[in-house]
């Protein structure tokens, strides 16, 4: 039976890259080795590390002046990376607060400075994106989570700021269309969107660095891996090689407005489900609604059971919510075809027949 993956991360690729990575698991490039023996300082890795650091340029239609990096530690490590390169020594950041990553990341952020959290949704489970708000102005940057996995919330409309811009895009990054070169520094772990866990990648203006006044360990150091060109240490072979497969399948399929166009279709149809059976009801506020993570609950608990056996009959796997919100979690990343997530709609449809 075919499996319709709907996990929040690792995530769905698409069936082309995953046949292609397994390929040079065993004979990479025509060498006879295997991707993850050959050298990262072979000409055949290097090329694959260039290749993806221009995909990114081209996708997100970078200008010039932008860093692209491929490093390790997830967004977890950025939590803390950003701050050390560009808040100030007795400096001071402002904060959106939408989840639980936005909370982590206020946590690590508090270690070198002031933190100002001048907007949260925690008041309601963070089911909703605060508004309305205003942004400091005496912060050496604003960061923002601009989509909260767990919870099923995406900011549409971002802080508007002279400081420098962060976002985590975790599990939004390439899914729709953004005017990228508003951010200063963009990261992103790679398990969501762009391939298998163990890259992040983080796009960084080159201006904004070297002025917090403070001394960086080399490893922390943005600076140390643009000069190193993502390689100061070894990196992460197959889930860079993996991510360069995933967005050159991107591109072919018509790059970013395409994708967010699918996105849309798929959100829709689901969202449009769980609004008209009466034995679903969505989680976030429909306003705030996330096209990646779509997080709803049964009317009534008792219809778990009945539900949890249709669904795994159905060949879903994947979508138990967060054990901090309970219900469902359905996440349709850019490579979730929407077949599957008919599947899935058939299941809640059969629910509602047998009751």
């Amino acid at each position: 039976m075919k499996k319709h993956n709907f996990s929040a991360g690792p995530c769905i690729l698409p069936q082309e890259v995953l046949a292609k990575s397994a390929e040079a698991i065993l004979n990479f490039d025509g060498l006879n080795l295997s991707l993850i023996e050959i050298s990262h300082r072979s000409k055949e890795f290097i090329a694959v590390m260039d290749k993806a650091v221009s995909l990114v340029k081209e996708l997100l239609n970078l200008p010039e002046g932008y860093s692209v990096l491929f490093l390790q530690g997830g967004a977890s490590l950025e939590f803390l990376m950003t701050p050390y390169n560009i808040m100030k020594v007795g400096g001071k950041a402002g904060y959106l607060d939408t989840g639980a990553w936005s909370s982590k990341a206020i946590k690590e952020a508090k270690l070198l400075g002031d933190v100002e959290v001048f907007a949260s949704s925690k008041d309601k489970t963070y089911n909703y994106i605060p508004k309305n708000y205003t942004v400091p102005k005496d912060v050496d940057y604003i960061h923002v989570t601009s989509n909260n996995t767990i919870y099923g919330t995406q900011i549409k409309d971002f802080p508007k700021t002279d400081a420098p811009l962060v976002a985590d895009m975790s599990s939004d990054i390439f899914s729709r269309q953004l005017d990228f070169s508003k951010f200063d520094i963009i990261y992103a772990g790679a398990q969501k969107n762009m391939g298998p866990a163990g890259a992040t990648l983080v796009v960084v203006k080159d201006e904004i660095l070297g002025k917090t006044g403070r001394q960086i360990p080399a490893m922390l150091d943005y600076q140390s891996h643009i000069k190193n060109d993502s390689m100061f240490n070894t990196p992460a072979v197959f889930s860079v090689y993996v991510s360069m497969l995933t967005l050159q399948w991107l591109k072919d399929l018509g790059g970013i407005p395409a994708i967010e166009k699918i996105n849309e279709e798929k959100a829709a149809l689901l969202y449009a489900e769980i609004d008209r059976n009466p034995h679903f009801k969505g989680f976030a506020e429909k306003e705030d609604r996330s096209l990646m993570n779509v997080t709803f609950n049964l009317t009534n608990e008792a219809d778990q059971e009945a539900f949890d056996k249709i669904w795994n009959a159905a060949g879903i796997s994947g979508i138990k919510g967060h054990r901090s919100v309970g219900g469902y979690r359905a996440s349709i990343y850019n490579a979730m075809p929407i077949e599957s997530v008919q599947v899935l709609i058939d299941a809640m449809q059969q629910l509602e027949k047998q009751n």
